[in-house]
């Protein structure tokens, strides 16, 4: 009898430190879609600098695979720049600075992670990134700005490297959506979704469009 995989199960690979990260979330400024993992222990405590008062959101879409020591610095790390000095007086002991208002931080807004991303080892994702569906962040990169779907970026500051397919296979699985469907209906579609064949992929789409 076939069973479903089971999105609330928090370690969904026995004896290794795999988090299904939705789950094992605790703090309300993060949101996370079902079947995304973290390969650690913890995930909350690699979303630093994420105060509430911002009101800034990491939100990371289904199917994600997020690598060891990936961290995602929020809108908290930013230091007033808009003044000569950037050092933070009103944060230390003793010193007299008034807290400066929101509307003079340098906010970038929410971060924002599509679906079925891949973020390598050890990157670094920056406050109010957008990286979009399908796209693959190579390992130890510092991501300052968006990354397209299904595009590769590497580097520091990360750059595209090359788009994974044409714009064809792109406009039609963007279209698809296959992690928004059922996971009964995505098991069916698990041949699909591994095939290296990019033209019977297209194909077999078209045909479910």
């Amino acid at each position: 009898m076939r069973t479903t995989p089971d999105p609330t199960i928090i370690h969904p690979v026995p004896g290794f430190p795999v988090t299904y990260i939705k789950p094992a979330i605790t703090r309300p400024n993060i949101e996370v879609g079902d079947f995304t993992y973290y390969s650690g222990e913890d995930f909350e405590s690699r979303v630093t600098h994420h105060y509430e008062f911002y009101g800034d959101k990491l939100i990371i879409g289904r199917f994600c695979q997020i690598a060891s020591g990936v961290e995602f610095i929020m809108n908290g790390a930013n230091h007033k720049m808009n003044s000569v000095s950037t050092f933070p007086f009103y944060i230390l002991e003793n010193w007299e600075q008034e807290q400066p208002l929101i509307a003079e931080m340098p906010l970038k807004g929410d971060t924002v992670i599509g679906n079925d991303v891949w973020i390598g080892q050890n990157a670094t994702i920056l406050p109010g990134v957008r990286v979009g569906d399908g796209a693959i962040i190579g390992a130890s990169s510092v991501v300052a700005g968006d990354a397209d779907p299904y595009t590769i970026v590497a580097g520091n500051p990360a750059k595209p490297v090359r788009k994974r397919f044409d714009d064809e296979l792109i406009a039609l699985l963007q279209a698809f959506k296959w992690w928004d469907k059922p996971a009964e209906e995505i098991q069916t579609l698990i041949p699909l979704l591994n095939d290296s064949d990019l033209e019977r992929v297209k194909r077999g789409i078209k045909k479910r469009l």
